[in-house]
């Protein structure tokens, strides 16, 4: 019976080292296929002490205090919004914040006498649910607020019987509809007890001034290039690899102040060439080049027709999921490379009145359409002008 007994014991043992052995495979094979903007993203506040170091302790004070109010992120895309938001999620919940699920959830609503269904794709965990209900078009603002109205039907009790609160994090909130921002403000008003807000996005004019009057404003500057450059060389030394001093100012220049770009970037190199060289080239993507080309065919030539094909072409970016107002701001820059200074001010005018136009309307192409169809107007008469 002993031996029985000890031959039972070493079989579950093997055999739980067996299973050991394979969950840490499994962790180091899905660590080799996330890319470097995932995997070196920092998970905790006290992570963020390169760039950030200020508002995230200033954050982690606030939930020291037993203090966590609407929260409303905003600055420019790769500055590390997001990654401030998820660090606060796991400063108050812990390691529990980051066990979450991708889940395609449908909602059918019931306005006026008829049935709207809404399908959104939203990360979640027992704890807190992040979306993007811009992604919904028109539909946004029933999702906003049926969203809040689940989450606050399902109020969880901490370990001390006392109910607790759980947090909704809405991306890109600078893209909701008027209607859905001022749906927004009335149920964060109505379930503020059992409902926290997380507000992110890139532009904090577009967000109406009674919805950030309820939120506890979080700037979050862009990184400098010498930032950047000192990311780019603790990713490199984390994954063994040398990085040329000249490469990585080079990489940080061409991203733009954008952290996920600059670590996309160099990613890209590692996948071209390595060993790295000093003089390798950083690649532009492709949608750029696209967009500067769209640049020089506008300037070759000011015609119906013309017009025409560039409006195949920008349809084409829009089909294929670049955002409208990117397309206006790189073909404005693409634009003013190429001309006198003169049209240069009228083209900078143009374009933020035809981006606020945008922002009020529903059709992008047309107003990008507006945009193309003025420039020429305008570079003709100035060519006429210059040389009659």
């Amino acid at each position: 019976n002993r031996q029985t007994r000890r031959r039972e014991i070493a079989r579950a043992t093997a055999l739980e080292d067996a299973r050991d052995r394979r969950k840490s495979r499994k962790k180091s094979n899905s660590a080799r296929a996330m890319l470097w903007v995932d995997k070196h993203r920092p998970h905790a506040l006290g992570e963020c002490d390169a760039i950030n170091a200020a508002q995230a302790k200033h954050l982690k004070l606030l939930i020291a205090s037993g203090d966590c109010p609407h929260l409303f992120f905003y600055g420019p895309s790769g500055a590390g919004k997001k990654t401030l938001a998820l660090g606060v999620l796991r400063e108050i919940f812990g390691p529990g914040a980051e066990k979450v699920k991708l889940e395609n959830k449908t909602w059918k609503i019931d306005q006026n006498d008829r049935k709207i269904e809404v399908e959104l794709a939203m990360m979640s965990s027992n704890h807190h649910c992040e979306m993007n209900p811009s992604d919904c078009g028109s539909k946004d603002r029933y999702v906003v607020q049926e969203v809040i109205k689940e989450m606050a039907r399902s109020r969880p009790i901490d370990s001390d019987g006392c109910e607790g609160f759980k947090v909704l994090v809405l991306t890109e909130v600078d893209r909701l509809s008027r209607e859905a921002q001022y749906g927004l403000r009335r149920t964060m008003e109505k379930y503020s007890a059992s409902c926290r807000l997380f507000l992110i996005a890139e532009r904090p004019s577009r967000v109406m001034d009674a919805l950030q009057s309820r939120c506890l404003p979080v700037r979050v500057p862009g990184p400098t290039v010498e930032e950047i450059e000192s990311l780019l060389h603790d990713v490199a030394k984390k994954e063994k690899l040398e990085l040329p001093p000249e490469l990585a100012t080079r990489v940080a220049t061409a991203s733009g102040r954008n952290m996920r770009r600059a670590l996309l970037a160099l990613e890209t190199c590692r996948v071209n060439s390595y060993p790295f060289k000093p003089t390798q080239a950083v690649q532009t993507t492709d949608w750029e080049l696209y967009i500067n080309q769209i640049g020089a065919e506008i300037l070759a030539e000011q015609s119906p027709a013309r017009l025409l094909q560039v409006r195949g072409r920008l349809y084409e970016l829009i089909v294929n999921c670049i955002p409208p107002e990117i397309i206006l701001q790189n073909l404005a820059k693409a634009l003013m490379r190429r001309v006198d200074v003169e049209v240069k001010h009228q083209i900078v005018f143009w374009a933020a009145h035809f981006d606020v136009r945008m922002q009020r309307g529903s059709k992008a192409i047309m107003h990008l359409e507006a945009f193309v169809a003025q420039f020429m107007a305008l570079y003709k008469s100035h060519l006429i002008k210059a040389f009659g």
